[in-house]
């Protein structure tokens, strides 16, 4: 075991002193005034993440999870329905459409990119449609990571076929394709600002993006129990996913300096690149596009591999984690709904991925060791 100070996987720490001031402030208003749900600082945060994204309308909720529930809730999407999404992903984008009653019919992805991959998508919508048994009715891409997925393809795959279009940017917020910030590429934009997230709260916080009025007022009511124009209305069945102005307040601060830590992200991200490109498979690079790094994640020659060099930085004092050790098709939660199909692809990434740090304060002699770290299992 290395005497070495270990490595923060995530140092949010660190994050809270360059912030402390303006934090402090903001948390101190809230403090003052005790709107402490759905305040004035949901409405400034708003404002903020539209005019940072491009969107024309953003409505904050409690979670990225009830983001996805809200979007799909308001696209009356239910039972009888086929969700299309990625098998290589975090759970919530799969158990939203179960939670509602509709079937997640799993995709693969690309080995490289690990975006979903839009061939086999247009493959699987043809099967599910020619089975019978459900409606295909909505396409859940994920910006895996803190990349882009293929949004051009995606779209014009959901408008061939007359799908609902979601984008799950719960990780890549701060990312863009093609010149623009993402937030308006897809029907509704769902995300995330769980602590981890590049841009994350002080507990759970989500937001949803569109360019559709009446989409964006069925959120706000949504969001609020369903609630009209007045609070004992009730329009419709909604639940309870109201952002905490403390949250909002958080989110500000760290809005603020949010440009320079996706820099950071970037430098450290090239920086891997450059060490680990000859003796490891780096993330292959989206193209005409910029990425949040949520995750950096390698790929070793197999699961043994990965087990020695997890053993290896662990023993030196490197954090590493496993986005993800089972893809969602392979989970018990949803083997009732998987039809079978095989996705090796999302199969043999489980087996040899290893995600490694990176987050804005990391050193250069960070890197560095982490970089040491790996090559020395792998030279």
């Amino acid at each position: 075991m290395s005497d070495k100070q270990p490595i923060p996987f995530l140092d949010l720490k660190a994050q809270q002193r360059r912030i402390a001031a303006d934090l402090r402030r903001r948390l101190d208003t809230v403090l003052e005034h005790c709107q402490f749900v759905l305040g004035p600082e949901v409405g400034e945060l708003e404002a903020a993440l539209a005019k940072f994204c491009g969107a024309r309308y953003c409505v904050a909720v409690s979670s990225g999870t009830d983001a996805l529930q809200i979007a799909m809730m308001a696209e009356g999407i239910g039972r009888g329905d086929a969700v299309f999404l990625p098998a290589f992903t975090y759970t919530a984008t799969a158990e939203v459409p179960l939670l509602l009653g509709a079937t997640p019919v799993f995709v693969d992805v690309d080995p490289r990119s690990f975006q979903i991959d839009p061939a086999h998508l247009a493959q699987r919508i043809e099967q599910v449609r020619g089975a019978g048994t459900l409606r295909p009715q909505a396409i859940i891409g994920v910006d895996l990571f803190g990349q882009a997925a293929d949004w051009p393809a995606l779209l014009e795959i959901a408008r061939r076929d007359e799908l609902f279009l979601l984008d799950d940017l719960a990780q890549s917020f701060g990312a863009s394709l093609g010149g623009r910030m993402l937030g308006s590429q897809a029907d509704a934009t769902a995300t995330s600002f769980f602590p981890s997230k590049p841009l994350g709260a002080y507990g759970d916080g989500g937001a949803l993006f569109t360019e559709d009025e009446s989409r964006a007022e069925l959120y706000r009511s949504l969001r609020t129990h369903g609630e009209g124009k007045t609070r004992y209305e009730v329009l419709r069945t909604g639940v309870n996913g109201r952002l905490d102005s403390i949250q909002a307040a958080v989110l500000l601060a760290k809005l603020a300096v949010f440009p320079e830590e996706l820099e950071a992200r970037e430098r450290i991200a090239g920086a891997y690149d450059r060490r680990l490109g000859n003796a490891v498979l780096t993330p292959q690079r989206v193209p005409d596009s910029t990425s949040a790094w949520a995750i950096y994640s390698i790929l070793l020659p197999d699961e043994g591999a990965r087990d020695r060099t997890q053993a290896a930085l662990r023993a030196d004092g490197v954090p590493s984690a496993i986005y993800y050790p089972r893809p969602l098709h392979r989970q018990p939660a949803y083997s009732a709904a998987h039809d079978g199909t095989a996705l090796p692809v999302s199969e043999d990434l489980a087996g040899r991925i290893l995600a490694l740090p990176i987050h804005p304060d990391l050193t250069d002699d960070d890197v560095e060791r982490v970089c040491a770290a790996v090559l020395g299992t792998v030279a």
